[in-house]
């Protein structure tokens, strides 16, 4: 009869414990964020990472509560940089591989926006129209660390995965 209140007890505290752990889960709520993501370097693994970051974040908090934007400048660029563009620019990676643009196709349909530093596209001579992979004029930014420091103002929380 021991032994059968000791296992009935453990089931129950177990049984509270999971309960307990629910309810914290189901209470947990980010609220609504605005969140500025800065890439400015050309390593592949290192913009996968940053791709997986953004993505556990929308995970994390959901894309009806985030207003999540990507500046990309500098080496940066090269994330959307087609790899037969490669040879027509002034940057020396091209990550913009078939996998990569799924990841980033798929964050932008999640509302993710990209935007792209028009000094950069001067200065390493790139044609956002032919080189760089799904970019509108619409997402070009005079400035990559200008729009940081502007959407900063404006409450968004800076992340440099």
């Amino acid at each position: 009869m021991k032994r059968m209140t000791t296992l009935l007890a453990t089931i129950l505290m177990a049984l509270a414990m999971i309960a307990t752990g629910m309810a914290s889960a189901d209470d947990a709520s980010y609220g609504k964020q605005k969140v500025v993501y800065h890439i400015n370097y050309d390593n592949p693994k290192k913009q996968a990472g940053a791709l997986r970051n953004i993505q556990n974040h929308i995970n994390a908090v959901g894309a009806e509560n985030l207003d999540l934007k990507v500046v990309l400048h500098g080496k940066g660029l090269t994330l959307l940089l087609e790899p037969e563009a490669l040879k027509r620019t002034k940057l020396k990676k091209a990550n913009a591989t078939d996998e990569m643009q799924a990841k980033i196709s798929g964050l932008k349909d999640q509302g993710v926006k990209f935007n792209i530093c028009a000094n950069t596209l001067r200065g390493k001579k790139v044609d956002y129209e032919n080189d760089l992979y799904d970019v509108d004029k619409a997402d070009i930014v005079p400035s990559g660390v200008a729009e940081l420091a502007k959407l900063q103002a404006q409450g968004y929380t800076y992340i440099k995965p």
